[in-house]
């Protein structure tokens, strides 16, 4: 599957491009964010917190133009992620006044 980072967590993690991952089924968002930091260990913290696991404020999670930043981390994620025809995007939130 790809997966697609915003520009900050893509410098952190030193990649160009869409990361691509190989998943075990079933793929949901937590194991992607598994791993994710597995492969990029600077990315710990950076996309969820560290002591509950949640998604950290301002990145929001999307898949096939749906937002998942609200679903369980434990949903399966639509087919077309998990087979790679689609990428899972993590977006920075904007935030301001």
């Amino acid at each position: 599957m790809q997966v697609t980072l915003p520009y900050h967590l893509r410098n952190l993690a030193r990649v160009e491009g869409d990361v691509r991952l190989e998943i075990a089924a079933p793929v949901t968002l937590r194991a992607v964010l598994d791993a994710l930091e597995a492969r990029y260990p600077t990315l710990r913290g950076a996309i969820r917190e560290h002591d509950t696991g949640k998604r950290r404020p301002f990145l929001r999670f999307f898949a096939c133009q749906e937002d998942w930043s609200l679903e369980s981390m434990d949903a399966e994620l639509p087919e077309a992620v998990a087979a790679g025809r689609e990428p899972l995007l993590i977006l920075g939130a904007i935030a301001g006044g």
